[in-house]
């Protein structure tokens, strides 16, 4: 007998047929051909396991399927899950614990060296035919030697220090649960309030998840507390970050730059004030993306789905329901 798995995205036919050769014996995918949560409810609703990568999953979505087990999270953050109502309807909810760590962490190397060096706007203004040397919106810093403040330190934040090691950056961490001093010596890292963070640090980065305490941390008391020549990076999730808060900021030098992966709505609106902005390097949610990555990850979800489907425990570091 063959299970359905339905991939809520949308995603290419290409992607669909990389996904399909992974496939264990005994199961089918079908996925997201349009946006809306119409068409999400009509191909849920005979799913027995779900997956989904960036798009929202709400109670009423998780109402309308019929015979769900599993839900899976591509990725790590879960924040814009129904977690209340899959428990409350017996649906497993699961993710892949640390499988992008690497990925976004380099990622964010990418954004900090664009933010730093206006590659982005550089890259941008040459296309057009302008050789913009002399007319750079700002002046432009070394990654090198910088100070730099990762606001969350899970599996992403320890990479991105780790990557930061060979540009002799001092770095300072911020989180719940402060690591040991052994662990903090061996990745080089020092604990600091986020205060301190925000005051002393070069490079502001965030990796922290979306929670009732972090929506809204970069606010306009928190930008003003940074260096002026400071930038700001998130990789973390949009709500995280007032908006228009960082819009005013920028705007007015405030702070030097940003650069942005993740946004309070996505897909961001084509009139979004954040695409007006020449000290800005925004992406689409790009940084968990990487070829070489794709296989292990999807191998991982779908050994997951399998022990869902005979019946056994999933691996404790992927639950989360």
């Amino acid at each position: 007998m063959t299970e359905t798995i339905v991939l809520l995205d949308m995603i290419t036919p290409e992607r669909a047929a990389k996904l399909r050769a992974l496939l264990p014996p005994g199961f089918a995918l079908t996925h997201g051909a349009a946006r809306g949560d119409a068409h999400m409810k009509e191909i849920i609703a005979e799913a027995d396991y779900a997956i989904a990568g960036q798009v929202a999953v709400p109670g009423e979505l998780l109402r309308a399927a019929r015979k769900l087990k599993l839900l899976h999270k591509w990725g790590v953050g879960y924040d814009n899950i129904d977690i209340q109502t899959a428990r409350e309807l017996g649906i497993k909810v699961a993710r892949t614990t640390g499988s992008n760590a690497l990925p976004v962490a380099e990622f964010t190397l990418g954004l900090m060296l664009s933010a730093l060096r206006f590659i982005a706007f550089s890259h941008a203004a040459l296309k057009q035919g302008h050789w913009s040397t002399g007319h750079l919106p700002g002046d432009t810093f070394m990654l090198s030697g910088k100070t730099v403040g990762l606001v969350g330190f899970g599996a992403i934040g320890q990479n991105v220090a780790k990557l930061l090691k060979g540009f002799g950056c001092t770095i300072l961490y911020t989180k719940r649960q402060p690591l040991a001093a052994a662990e903090e010596a061996a990745l080089g890292v020092s604990y600091a309030t986020m205060d301190a963070i925000l005051a002393r640090s070069d490079i502001v980065s965030l990796h922290c998840p979306l929670t009732p305490e972090t929506t809204g941390l970069i606010d306009a008391r928190a930008l003003s507390a940074m260096k002026q020549t400071a930038i700001l990076v998130n990789v973390a999730r949009g709500g995280v970050v007032n908006e228009a808060d960082l819009v005013t900021a920028l705007r007015s030098r405030v702070i030097a730059g940003a650069a942005m992966d993740v946004f309070a709505t996505e897909p961001l609106p084509a009139d979004s004030a954040l695409l007006s902005l020449d000290n800005l390097v925004v992406t689409p949610h790009l940084a968990a993306m990487a070829a070489d990555n794709f296989a292990p990850t999807v191998a991982r979800m779908f050994a997951n789905i399998e022990h869902v489907s005979r019946g056994e425990p999933l691996p404790a570091r992927d639950v989360v329901v």
